[in-house]
């Protein structure tokens, strides 16, 4: 790791690429104890720790939880809200919605397929604000929305069929899917292999989560799976709707 830090030091310094080493962190991505941690230094100056970092606007901690990025989510997500309330307190229920959508919405729902929280109280924290957003945009108590979890289950499904019709963005994950060792009579022949995990980082990842959901689904729902994106997401939403 030191021999690969020294390497970028000199190619920086070779193609008059200037890097800040005082911006620069190092984190143990471990859930054992770390009896002898390691010093990392770029050039002359030390790196330092840090529990988390953020990086492409995700929060990646050292104990591979989610717990902080859910609190930054929460906390933006109500700035953003609070905003858009002492802004548009006499706009329009359709100004509202395009609004929050726009700003409290995509804070919410940006790249919830890598961080996909399982605990009940983030999960219950974001809820509460996407209430409170739908109840500031339609003036009613009633959620008339898709719960985020709904429409999280709704875009794990449709990258899991991305991932199977080796759809280039998604191909990496399709090569890690296997097929189940044995199938009954009626089983489909679609079906993916569950992953025994033994800690709930494991248990609750985007692999796991979705092949449960995408086994459950039915011959009706997903029909040929040579169809476009579109025509299975709408009824991969039919079904979610229906169950909850």
């Amino acid at each position: 790791m030191q021999n690969n830090l020294d390497r970028l030091g000199k190619w920086a310094a070779e193609n008059a690429m200037k890097i800040n080493p005082s911006k620069c962190k190092m984190v143990h991505f471990t859930r054992a104890r770390v009896k002898d941690q390691l010093n990392y230094t770029f050039g002359d100056q030390l790196i330092l720790k840090a529990s988390s970092c953020k990086y492409l606007g995700i929060f990646l901690c050292g104990d591979l939880g989610w717990t902080a990025h859910a609190n930054y989510t929460v906390r933006k997500a109500w700035k953003a809200l609070h905003f858009i309330m002492r802004i548009l307190k006499k706009g329009n229920s359709t100004t509202k919605s395009l609004a929050c959508m726009t700003l409290v919405c995509a804070i919410l729902e940006y790249e919830f397929l890598c961080w996909d929280p399982y605990r009940e109280g983030q999960i219950h924290a974001l809820d509460r604000v996407q209430k409170k957003v739908a109840k500031f945009a339609s003036h009613m108590n009633e959620l008339n929305w898709e719960i985020l979890s709904q429409r999280r289950k709704i875009s794990h499904m449709c990258a899991l069929f991305k991932a199977y019709s080796e759809e280039r963005t998604c191909k990496a994950i399709g090569e890690r899917l296997h097929r189940p060792i044995y199938l009954s009579r009626v089983d489909r022949e679609w079906k993916f292999r569950n992953r025994r995990q033994r800690t709930d980082m494991g248990k609750y990842s985007f692999a796991n989560r979705t092949i449960q959901l995408w086994n459950q689904l039915t011959a009706e729902i997903l029909g040929t799976l040579l169809c476009k994106p579109n025509p299975f997401t709408k009824r991969v939403r039919r079904m979610i709707n229906v169950v909850n």
